[in-house]
């Protein structure tokens, strides 16, 4: 029996990040559904008021709009669910990409880089995605969130598009949806907090607190609160190559987030009661938009491509075991010959002709379709390689 700590240590951060992460979108989700059903109260000195009920029991809550007039002993700050979610997914990257940039974030086909630069690299794109971002709110642009969403929007689409240049797919995903996190957790930390902060200060020491303050921190929040869709997807994108694996994996990731945004749109305009028609039929455009481009993309093969397929030989298992042992097994074994893995990937084996047939599915559409396997494309396979996998597969995977 042995002990694998960095398995171990895997498992607890990544189930420590979800749970985390489900706390602070959770508590965000429910402040801004408690802020669009507030109604004008009855009586007393609160700017609005709700009603509900939950759990056997009736809650009935009130929003000041600057702040009490009698601060209470007792205050909540909701700033740990954030902190903790950020701090438990850069130990995430740390573990997963730079610890293993040479598999899962370095693609020497795309540039040639060591390490440490891949490593600088990702750690500079999360500094400049803040700086842009918190400079654009200070700025003019700020005035108009409609305007700064675009602008922000531009930005995180030329850094999808350049990580993408750089880096392999998958880790260019993954990178923004760190800059767009580390922008939310940066909004939570310098902005929202800091600003409650001064308000409490001057209500205990009897000055009328500054209105501009609960402003950007409400602007801040509204951000945040659309930003989480596009963030929770590049979570889980790590489990859909046919995004990531596209020709065009920035593009792609834009209309994802763009979906994200208009379905948020959609949820945020419901609990106003506003009217929700237009929103929902641009979501669904999105959507429509999105799925018919990922598919148009598998459909369209260059010329040579399919000329070759048509003039190749059927493929039999003994033409495509020499590929498997050339471009798969040295990961995706019982033990692994690739000092990255200490166990197949994903518990996925390849060494013999019963475990590639179980897989084969999955093959095609990591290897062959998406071309995001091998990680980085380290061994070099080549596009007739994964064609001659491909017509293997297509022919039933015959022995």
């Amino acid at each position: 029996m042995t002990f694998d700590l960095l398995e171990w240590l895997n498992l607890a951060i990544r189930w420590f990040h979800l749970t985390a992460g489900i706390a602070w979108i959770g508590s965000s989700f429910y402040f801004v559904w408690l802020d669009n059903h507030l109604v004008p109260p009855k009586q007393g000195d609160a700017s609005g008021e709700v009603w509900s009920v939950h759990g056997g029991g009736f809650y009935h809550k009130q929003k000041y709009q600057v702040a009490p007039a009698h601060m209470p002993e007792d205050l909540h700050w909701f700033k740990w669910e954030a902190y903790t979610t950020w701090i438990t997914g850069f130990l995430m990257l740390v573990l997963v990409y730079y610890v293993g940039a040479e598999s899962l974030l370095i693609d020497p086909a795309k540039a040639r880089m060591t390490t440490s630069d891949a490593i600088m690299l990702g750690l500079g794109s999360l500094l400049a995605g803040w700086g842009f971002y918190d400079t654009a709110c200070r700025s003019p642009l700020g005035r108009d969130n409609r305007v700064l969403g675009l602008v922000w929007f531009a930005f995180l689409l030329f850094a999808a598009w350049f990580l993408n240049w750089v880096f392999n797919a998958r880790g260019a995903y993954l990178h923004v949806g760190a800059i767009m996190g580390t922008a939310m957790v940066g909004n939570v930390f310098f902005v929202i907090i800091p600003n409650q902060r001064k308000v409490v200060a001057a209500l205990m020491a009897g000055r009328e607190p500054d209105p501009a303050l609960g402003k950007a921190a409400k602007q801040r929040s509204l951000h945040n609160n659309y930003m989480t869709l596009p963030v929770l997807f590049i979570m889980i994108s790590h489990h859909y190559p046919m995004t990531y694996g596209a020709a065009r994996p920035w593009l792609v990731l834009a209309l994802v987030g763009l979906t994200g945004v208009a379905v948020r749109h959609v949820f945020n305009l419901r609990h106003r009661g506003a009217p929700t028609g237009r929103a929902t039929l641009v979501a669904g455009a999105m959507v429509l938009v999105m799925v018919t481009y990922v598919s148009a993309e598998k459909l369209t093969l260059p010329a040579e491509a399919k000329a070759a397929e048509a003039d190749a030989a059927p493929a039999n298992y003994a033409s495509v075991q020499p590929l498997f042992a050339r471009h798969c097994i040295a990961c995706h074994a019982e033990h692994p010959a690739n000092a990255a893995f200490t166990a197949p990937p994903l518990g996925v084996e390849l060494d013999s002709y019963e475990h590639v047939r179980i897989y084969a599915p999955r093959v095609k559409k990591v290897a062959v379709d998406s071309e995001i396997m091998p990680l980085g494309n380290t061994t070099g396979m080549t596009r007739a390689e994964r064609d001659t996998i491909g017509r293997w597969i297509a022919a039933g995977a015959p022995q």
